[in-house]
């Protein structure tokens, strides 16, 4: 069976709050903040295994999160040093037989804001996170992409251009999905942040479910 590129995104600098939220749900090696980030989501999902073989026999970049789903697998690969994340990137894309552009472009799921959240929807929201928490009166955002490892990239430029509470973010599965915290107006900054940055991207179109 032959193996396809879902998502292939590197990110230059990985934001506090997104490393802190890897740290905490990651079984691998902890990144800190501002090292360089790979995120490779594949299918089938055991693949993934072979492409973190390949991908550290190469270089000196070190894995925090491995998913193996039925469908999908997905890995991230971090290092101080960006050559070597690069690099590491461009092992698992030559073992593929690939180019970065092969990747299949995001599409958006969903996108909504809701102002002034209530007070039991805070708490519930507040059970189940992994990363800051959400407090009544706040705004929350809600993104949900597909491939799902889009969804480190829209946390991580959220992040970057507003001063939120990152929530929770889910990297992989079906669909991706970031929960976002705020005042109204940094909301309304990080979501532009957050769509333009899956819109940016360049891959392959693929058909929505309604179109299949």
């Amino acid at each position: 069976m032959s193996t396809s590129l879902r998502t292939y995104v590197f990110l230059d600098s990985l934001q506090p709050q997104l490393a802190a939220h890897i740290a905490t749900t990651c079984r691998g090696y902890f990144p800190v903040p501002y090292v360089a980030s790979l995120f490779v989501e594949i299918a089938p999902g055991m693949a993934i295994h072979r492409l973190m073989d390949v991908a550290l026999k190469q270089t000196r970049a070190q894995p925090a999160t491995l998913v193996v789903e039925r469908a999908y697998g997905m890995l991230e690969l971090h290092s101080e040093d960006k050559g070597e994340v690069r690099s590491a990137g461009d092992a698992i894309l030559k073992e593929l037989g690939v180019k970065e552009e092969d990747r299949i472009k995001p599409r958006l799921v969903s996108n909504t804001i809701i102002r002034a959240i209530e007070p039991m929807h805070a708490m519930i929201l507040d059970k189940i996170r992994f990363g800051q928490m959400i407090e009544p009166g706040e705004s929350l955002y809600i993104l949900e992409t597909e491939p799902a490892a889009y969804a480190a990239l829209a946390a991580n430029e959220a992040e970057k251009a507003a001063n939120i509470k990152l929530v929770d973010v889910t990297p992989y599965g079906a669909y991706g999905r970031l929960y976002l915290g705020g005042s109204e107006s940094e909301i309304d900054s990080a979501a532009e942040a957050a769509v333009a940055a899956i819109k940016a991207l360049a891959g392959k179109e693929t058909a929505s479910p309604k179109e299949k």
